[in-house]
């Protein structure tokens, strides 16, 4: 377990695994809202 001493920002596990985490959430909202709707995620936001 993580003490208050352990810095959890920067290159550290802690920060890269929540980085992984949340990328791999935001491709499959990406992902599901283009299945969704027909439209690239270019395309919903009007450049593409």
């Amino acid at each position: 377990m993580a003490d208050s001493t352990t810095p959890r920002f920067g290159f550290v596990a802690f920060a890269e695994t929540w980085n992984g985490r949340l990328a791999m959430l935001g491709f499959v909202i990406g992902l599901a809202t283009e299945l969704l709707t027909g439209q690239g995620i270019l395309g919903q936001i009007g450049i593409g």
